[in-house]
C-alpha cells in the first residue's frame, strides 16, 4: 500500500511464532504506543492479546500524525507458561526475555504488519506483508 496525499492513517497488525515449537503464540499481551516526532513522549493507543493464531486482528488505526509506533510484547508469561516439564521441576525461567519491545517509523496511508519470530533465547522482528 502507497501512502496516500489526502492524510490517511497508517494501521499496524502483527502475529507471533514460537520457533522453538513451530506454531503460532497464543495469549500474549501486545501494546500499541505512538509519537508525533522522535522527541515526543509516548501515547498508549491500544492494547490487545494474541489469539489462536498468534494474531492481534483488534489494532485500531493509527491517529493522524504519528510517526513512529511501538509494539510491546510481554512475552513472559507465555514464555514460562511453556516449559517443559523437566524445565520446570529444574527450576529454569521460561525466558530470558521478559519483554520484546519494537519501535518504527510510520508514514500516512501505509500498513505496517510487523511479526515477531520467538524462541526463549532469541527473536526475530521484520516488516511483513
Amino acid at each position: 500500500m502507497s501512502g496516500n496525499p489526502g492524510g490517511a492513517t497508517a494501521s499496524v497488525s502483527t502475529h507471533i511464532l514460537d520457533t522453538s515449537v513451530g506454531r503460532p503464540a497464543a495469549g500474549v499481551g501486545v501494546e500499541l504506543s505512538v509519537r508525533t516526532d522522535g522527541k515526543a513522549e509516548w501515547s498508549a493507543h491500544s492494547a490487545s492479546t494474541t489469539d489462536a493464531d498468534g494474531r492481534c486482528k483488534d489494532l485500531p488505526a493509527l491517529p493522524e500524525g504519528t510517526a513512529h509506533a511501538r509494539l510491546t510484547f510481554g512475552v513472559e508469561p507465555y514464555l514460562n507458561a511453556n516449559r517443559t516439564h523437566e524445565e520446570h521441576e529444574a527450576g529454569e525461567r521460561g525466558s530470558f526475555f521478559p519483554e520484546v519491545t519494537v519501535v518504527f517509523a510510520v508514514a500516512p496511508g501505509e500498513h505496517y504488519h510487523v511479526p515477531l519470530l520467538l524462541n526463549p533465547f532469541g527473536y526475530s522482528v521484520y516488516r511483513g506483508s
